[in-house]
């Protein structure tokens, strides 16, 4: 017989298969996207994914790479003939070294007269093997590639692959793979009984369900152009459950000339989040960019800074204690280093520490930058990422959530799915924190970039919550990339995030009940209001569709 897990799995496949959204019949002919990814080095490889793909039994050579500089150095690699054009290829395989104890090793694609384009990072060692996933997306037909594993530090070493593999999917079956896992994380299965006070079954009840509130949140940065500003609030209460405030609770705002504070802002933005019911996230406690730091900090001697950073964590987190779900205790703790190098190696942790006793119930975020937008830089790869966590561990501190900034240049979906899967391993909330597209793309290619991301992250089942970062100043400018512009007109990011906000709900569902009293649909985790009638009694109830593989049961008397 069998297993419920799959009876729901085939369920979602069906669903999808006859939703109104079209799909190719060619598109589940393939494998499903295998979301497995380990963090830790183990003394053996494991299996290759897919079986290796179309690099089942390849080994890798040794190939001569003219680099960027134009010296020429001898990498291993595979031969990739023929790469399809249009496709998506997840890459995944096991590293070891030998030279060094350990170092930074970057898979990279040649590909004709293209640069070299960035697949995927893991920091391997000597001692075990470590696992590397990414991938990349080919737009073009090419007769001849070379995937290639680089050394970054220097250091002479030499690399050992093992189960490598790179499994291609087509456009169709990787939009399968997203709604697919949608449908499967992000809905349930829901029954309505309906019977009358003996609570005999009621045949022929009209039924109607509407969902009232979304269970995943999903927003956007909003600065304090919205105070007082009923077109902008309206607007973005018609669409968000969810908001974090651009600079207003940032050290610079709340205390601009040491010892005097000023929280009229935020005050008033927090304000407007609670009589509209919308979650807020707290951002930041402290930025470890010197850029962003207030400049009477710059200067304090270590003494002095260490009492400054005391005030801080108690000003701030006394006057919101338990207002905001999430805290961004260290901003850009990869990139920049200012408290550690003015007060030691454990500072961050320290702050983290600080901040769970100021605040024990909301969730700790560390928050950077180039994380899952690409592997080029090697300050914030994923494996550098977990290590900064490990480090808090070892000191005591747990950080609570994962937040990835998610500034999007040309998205590199396959690699951004790897790197989520990788996070996902530790079991910790995901958000993606500051969602957008860089202004470099015009409107129309911002948004269908944008599109892209947003799919990807909310089809991902460990991504707990989206947060835009597209702020509207009084100028009509955002940070990056606006949804709308000063009369509350959509741009076209602004019409793709409506498409999607409508997309992923379920609306208004009518029906009856069958010859059981029953009444069944399929719908998105949140709250429902569920409205029986039957010869001229009418009742109403609420209930609420969290995530689960069990259909959800709900009972209503008329």
């Amino acid at each position: 017989m069998a297993s419920f897990s799959v009876l729901v799995a085939a369920a979602a496949i069906i669903f999808y298969l006859s939703s109104s959204v079209f799909v190719s019949p060619t598109a589940a002919n393939g494998p499903l996207y295998d979301y497995t990814a380990y963090t830790q080095c183990r003394l053996e490889p494991e299996d290759p994914l897919y079986n290796g793909g179309i690099l089942e039994n390849e080994v890798a050579t040794m190939a001569y790479i003219v680099e960027d500089n134009g010296t020429t150095t001898s990498w291993p690699a595979f031969v990739l003939p023929n790469l399809t054009p249009f496709t998506f290829y997840s890459f995944s395989g096991w590293i070891k070294i030998s030279g060094s104890n350990s170092s930074l090793i970057t898979a990279r694609l040649l590909s004709g007269n293209s640069p070299h384009y960035c697949v995927g990072t893991v920091v391997a060692r000597h001692d075990c093997w470590s696992f590397l996933k990414g991938g990349f997306y080919m737009n073009s037909e090419t007769n001849s590639s070379l995937l290639y594993f680089q050394n970054n530090d220097d250091k002479e070493i030499s690399i050992t692959i093992s189960s490598a593999s790179l499994q291609p999917f087509t456009k169709d079956q990787w939009s399968f793979q997203q709604q697919y896992t949608i449908n499967t994380e992000r809905k349930r299965a829901v029954m309505i009984h309906v019977s009358d006070k003996q609570g005999a079954r009621l045949h022929g009840a009209v039924v109607r369900v509407e969902q009232v509130s979304k269970d995943f949140p999903f927003g956007s940065a909003i600065n304090n152009y919205i105070i007082g500003n009923l077109p902008y609030q309206k607007w973005f209460v018609e669409r968000f459950n969810a908001a974090v405030f651009e600079n207003e609770l940032k050290w610079a705002a709340t205390e601009p000339k040491q010892g005097v504070f000023n929280y009229t802002l935020s005050d008033k933005m927090l304000d407007f989040v609670r009589a509209n019911q919308i979650v807020a996230r707290g951002h930041n406690i402290f930025w470890e960019d010197p850029k962003y730091i207030p400049s009477w900090v710059l200067n304090l001697t270590s003494t002095e800074l260490e009492l400054a950073v005391k005030n801080r964590i108690r000003s701030l987190m006394t006057r919101y204690k338990d207002e905001f779900v999430h805290w961004d205790v260290s901003n850009e703790f990869l990139h920049f280093s200012f408290y550690e190098d003015k007060l030691g190696e454990n500072a961050t942790y320290e702050f983290f520490k600080a901040a769970h006793e100021a605040d024990p119930l909301a969730t700790l975020f560390m928050n950077d930058f180039n994380v899952v937008e690409s592997c080029k830089d090697v300050k914030s790869t994923v494996d550098t990422y977990i290590s900064k966590m490990r480090d808090l561990r070892r000191y005591g501190v747990w950080m609570d959530g994962i937040g990835l900034e998610s500034h999007f240049g040309v998205p590199n979906l396959p690699l951004m799915r790897a790197i989520l899967d990788k996070f996902a391993t530790l079991r910790l909330p995901i958000w993606l924190t500051e969602v957008d597209i860089s202004d470099n793309f015009d409107h129309d290619q911002q948004a269908s970039y944008l599109e892209e991301v947003l799919r990807e992250g909310f089809s991902h089942p460990a991504v707990n919550g989206i947060m835009l970062w597209s702020a509207l100043k009084p100028n009509g400018k955002c940070y990056q990339m606006c949804l709308t512009d000063t009369n509350f007109t959509n741009l076209p990011a602004g019409d793709t995030v409506d498409k999607l906000l409508k997309e992923w709900q379920t609306g208004v569902i009518k029906g009856q009940t069958d010859e059981h009293g029953a009444f069944s649909f399929y719908g998105y985790l949140g709250e429902y209001m569920v409205t029986a009638s039957f010869e001229g009694k009418t009742t109403s109830s609420t209930f609420s569709v969290s995530r689960s593989d069990e259909t959800r049961h709900f009972s209503i008397q008329i």
